[in-house]
């Protein structure tokens, strides 16, 4: 599988020696990468200003993270995920996975390809909303794919989405791991993943789709100003940091398992799977649209993937992308 990891010159070479979390002396570290000691003091206040990335400074010890990383590993990722016939590509810092991939599109690359970030500048969700992103906390990743016979292919395609990724939290331990109408993974109420999907190119003919998903991982802390809702990560609900490649591999292969179920069947052939999971299912809710508000109580979703609500007694279904679904306090 073709694979490419774009980074910063330097910094993250620098990084890469600097992840096991233990001291390393300047001048050993100016030996391995063939420049100066201060040159490898600028880097390090490079690695600082560009990315975060706190460095502990001990004279006579020499350097060392404040906590070990791991890094993106795009060889390791896609050797285990190389069935799959997606080419991997990871950069260190993007305004956004998504944009990135309309950039390559529009600049011939063939569909379909994964691009991961390390860190995304202007991260969003749904809606426009900011998507916190902290350079190697978190999973920022984008799929794009060719998509053939028109619009009623990426019906519900966020739910199915939705059900990869659940899936592969559930793998990674995260047990809790439920699904909010249409695009939000929960645990015991607290966000842990969004999902955005754009389209590109004619809806009614021969279109491209970019599925991008955003897991918290390792993020331990708040963003005021940032995140204006619950929130968790995988690493707050087991205790301890994982390996975000191990999980980028289980997301890949998630989706590409429910993906194939979808193109053969649709939305019905995964819904009860995605039902079994289901946040709100009996809660009461407003569903709005604008500055409209529709009360109701959640009764699941239908095989097209609308959402249904018994509002006054009526099973009633909607769908729509500017649709937000809130509990009723």
């Amino acid at each position: 599988m073709p694979a490419l990891f774009v980074a910063g010159p330097g910094m993250l070479e620098l990084l890469k020696l600097l992840q096991d979390g233990r001291f390393h002396s300047g001048e050993a570290l100016g030996a391995q990468l063939g420049i100066s000691r201060s040159a490898i003091w600028k880097q390090l206040q490079g690695l600082e200003a560009e990315f975060g990335v706190e460095v502990f400074k001990v004279p006579g010890r020499g350097y060392r993270l404040a906590s070990p990383m791991v890094l993106l590993d795009v060889e390791r990722i896609s050797r285990s995920a190389a069935g799959l016939h997606w080419p991997i590509l990871v950069q260190s810092s993007v305004d956004s996975t998504n944009a990135e991939i309309f950039r390559r599109l529009d600049a011939g690359t063939p569909a379909p390809f994964v691009l991961m970030a390390e860190r995304q500048t202007a991260g969003r969700g749904r809606r426009g909303r900011v998507w916190a992103s902290p350079f190697a906390e978190n999973l920022y990743c984008s799929l794009v794919l060719r998509v053939d016979g028109g619009m009623s292919q990426v019906e519900a395609l966020s739910l199915t989405v939705g059900l990869a990724v659940a899936r592969a939290l559930q793998s990674c331990g995260v047990e809790g791991a439920r699904l909010k109408w249409p695009n939000d993974v929960l645990v015991d109420g607290r966000k842990i993943s969004g999902i955005l999907l754009e389209l590109a190119g004619d809806p009614a003919d021969v279109c491209h789709v970019v599925i991008g998903i955003g897991i918290n991982v390792n993020m331990t802390f708040d963003a005021p100003g940032v995140i204006d809702q619950p929130w968790t990560s995988v690493r707050q609900c087991l205790g301890r940091a994982i390996d975000r490649n191990d999980l980028a591999v289980e997301l890949l292969l998630q989706l590409h398992d429910c993906l194939s179920v979808h193109w053969q069947h649709g939305f019905a052939g995964l819904r009860e799977q995605w039902e079994a999971l289901h946040a709100w299912r009996g809660r009461s809710v407003a569903l709005t649209a604008g500055s409209n508000a529709t009360l109701g109580v959640v009764l699941g979703v239908d095989e097209r993937g609308a959402i249904r609500l018994n509002v006054d007694g009526v099973d009633r279904a909607f769908s729509g992308g500017e649709l937000s679904l809130r509990l009723q306090q």
